[in-house]
Parts: C-alpha cells; sequence; structure tokens
C-alpha cells in the first residue's frame, strides 16, 4: 500500500522522442516556469515564447503614457498572463486599486494564483471573468478609472495550447473560442455556413486575397458529408484549394491563407468586432476627467476601428487629445519577441 502511494507521487515525466520535446504537453520546463527559471530565460533569449507564458508587449510604451500614480484606479480590460498587469500595480505602490477583466475561465483562474503569489490579492486587485465590452459594470462598482489598458490580441497561452485550436500549426480541435463556456465553436460554426457567408467573412475580417476558392472548398467537403472539426483539417482543405498556385509561391501563400482563415473564424465566433465597437463607445463613460486610456492592437480591422472611434470622439470634445500615429514596439523587442512584430498602439486622454 505504502509503494503504491510512492509510485503515485512520483510520477515520471513524459517521454519524448529526439533531443527537444516538440509536442506542447511534452514541454514539462516550460510549462512550469517557476521550477525551471534557466530553460525559460534561454527560450526567451532566444525570440521565443515558453509554451504555457505570455511576454508582454510594448510594456515600456504603455507606462510612459499612462504616467500611472500611487492612489490611483485602473483597469486592465484585458488580464490575459497578467504582465501588462503586474507592471502596472508596481507603478502603484500598494496605494490605489488595479481591476482586471477576462473572459476565459480557464486562464483567469491561473493568473490570479499566478499574481496572489507575488503579494497581490484582493486588497489592490480585483479579477472579474467579465467581457471587456461589459466595462460599465465593473465602472458602477469601481467609480471612474484613472487609466485604461486594452491588450487585443490573443494570448500566447491560447495560441500554443493544441486543445484550444487556436493555431494551423498543431492538431486540435477546431474550437477559436476566447471562452470556451460560451458560444459555438468555429466547428460548429462551419456546418452550416453557405458559400456567401464564409467568403465574405473571410473578406471583412482577414482581408483574404482568396476568399472565394477558400470558401467554396470548404462548403464544398462539408456538403460531401466531410466534417471539418480539426485545426489540420481545415488547414490540409486550404493546401488543396491552393493547389492551382506556382510551387515557389505555395508554401507561403498557404501558410498566409492559414493564419488569415483562423483569424477570421476567430472573430466571428467571439464577435470581436462587434465586442471592441461596444467597448469603445463606453470607454470615455468610465474615464475621469484626464484618464487616460491605451490600446494595442494587432490586425488592420482592430486597428480601424480604434482610429476612427479616438478621431470622431475628439472632434465631439469627450477626448481632449489622441496619439497622431500609432506607436510601434521597438526593433529589438521584435527580435525578442516575434509576435510582437503587428502590434499598433493608439492612446486617447479624457476631456
Amino acid at each position: 500500500m505504502e509503494n503504491q502511494e510512492e509510485k503515485q507521487k512520483h510520477k515520471r515525466r513524459i517521454r519524448y522522442s529526439g533531443t527537444h520535446p516538440r509536442n506542447y504537453k511534452e514541454k514539462y520546463k516550460e510549462l512550469h516556469p517557476e521550477k525551471y527559471p534557466d530553460t525559460v530565460a534561454k527560450i526567451i533569449q532566444k525570440g521565443s515564447t515558453p509554451a504555457g507564458m505570455h511576454i508582454s508587449i510594448c510594456v515600456r510604451e504603455i507606462l510612459e503614457f499612462l504616467q500611472i500614480k500611487p492612489g490611483q484606479t485602473g483597469l486592465d480590460a484585458t488580464l490575459g498572463y497578467g504582465g501588462h498587469t503586474l507592471e502596472m500595480m508596481k507603478c502603484l505602490e500598494s496605494k490605489g486599486h488595479m481591476y482586471a477583466l477576462d473572459v476565459d475561465a480557464i486562464e483567469l483562474k491561473k493568473t490570479r494564483e499566478r499574481l496572489e503569489k507575488l503579494g497581490y490579492g484582493p486588497e489592490i486587485l480585483t479579477i472579474r471573468q467579465l467581457n471587456f465590452a461589459k466595462i460599465d459594470e465593473i465602472a458602477k462598482e469601481a467609480g471612474p478609472f484613472d487609466f485604461v489598458l486594452a491588450d487585443l490580441g490573443v494570448s500566447s497561452m491560447q495560441i500554443d495550447n493544441p486543445d484550444r485550436g487556436f493555431s494551423y500549426k498543431t492538431e486540435g480541435p477546431l474550437d477559436l473560442r476566447l471562452n470556451p463556456e460560451k458560444g459555438v465553436s468555429a466547428a460548429e460554426r462551419l456546418r452550416n455556413i453557405t458559400r456567401q457567408e464564409l467568403q465574405g467573412m473571410l473578406m471583412e475580417n482577414s482581408d483574404e486575397p482568396y476568399a472565394d476558392v477558400i470558401a467554396r472548398a470548404v462548403v464544398s467537403k462539408i456538403k460531401k458529408g466531410t466534417a471539418i472539426d480539426t485545426t489540420t483539417k481545415l488547414r490540409e482543405v486550404i493546401e488543396e484549394a491552393l493547389e492551382f498556385l506556382p510551387e515557389h509561391e505555395k508554401k507561403g501563400a498557404v501558410k498566409k491563407t492559414c493564419q488569415r482563415t483562423f483569424q477570421a473564424l476567430r472573430i466571428d465566433v467571439n464577435s470581436e468586432f462587434e465586442v471592441l465597437y461596444e467597448f469603445l463607445e463606453k470607454l470615455p463613460n468610465v474615464l475621469a476627467k484626464d484618464g487616460r486610456a491605451a490600446i494595442l492592437t494587432f490586425h488592420s480591422g482592430e486597428d480601424r476601428l480604434v482610429k476612427k472611434s479616438f478621431k470622431r470622439l475628439l472632434r465631439e470634445g469627450i477626448y481632449q487629445e489622441i496619439s497622431t500615429d500609432v506607436i510601434r514596439p521597438s526593433a529589438e523587442e521584435c527580435r525578442m519577441n516575434s509576435r510582437a512584430r503587428s502590434t499598433k498602439m493608439r492612446w486617447a486622454i479624457k476631456a
């Protein structure tokens, strides 16, 4: 009996072929950064993001703009891994309060525990599982905010975990929901979609040049009884549909079309444009006078919405000042974190 208990306590690590783990679940060192800091540091130094982690983008630029002072009240509208939240709380110096929102129940729990271990409990940080479109609800509890941050990017933890279905590179269920407890998955969304609807989605959400070709191929497969319910199956349909391209163009075109198709589906199943529009409309109402808001976007559709909203509200006198140009991460940051390359930051100050 005692020997059996000992065996349960000391489970052997997962074995993998080759010198380095490739499968997400085999990366036991990366998935436990607190136990293997040296391994994690080496991976980051190489410009990669360790599995299960997220490296916050534009931290210096965000803090320079927000000018956070001890005693203020702030909101991180998209908590994620909690990197931005942590840096903003450091600026508060244990005075004031930070609020944070996220729809992802899976990652929210992990982040709460991580930040509590670092000494940031409920006395300084309040976390809610809430879509950032509902910022008016948290504002009722917190009062007006001196600063607000929204990072619209999908977290690396979500992208890297094949069970979430965000990446075409690894086999997994075609899900793509930020909150897997609500709504329909991408696989369900495709089940009854029309060619015209899918083509429109690909064009509107990701400017896909082969939208018609991909839409025809996907809908044809589904009508013939093939369920496109995994990331691999969708990637294979795209590869097959683009078979007509010249050999020297094919590899690059397939990669980019896969990225754009997955992006378009993710935006659709999470109603990302509608949610962002609602957030932008409510944002000035939750800011205190002279309150500052910074938003990070990662594709042109998001950036257009933010830019238009900020310009309109500046003309209406609701904002006293907005960024005239986008702020981008430094070349050094992009070298250390390839996922930073598409980032654009815009800001606004409440009148």
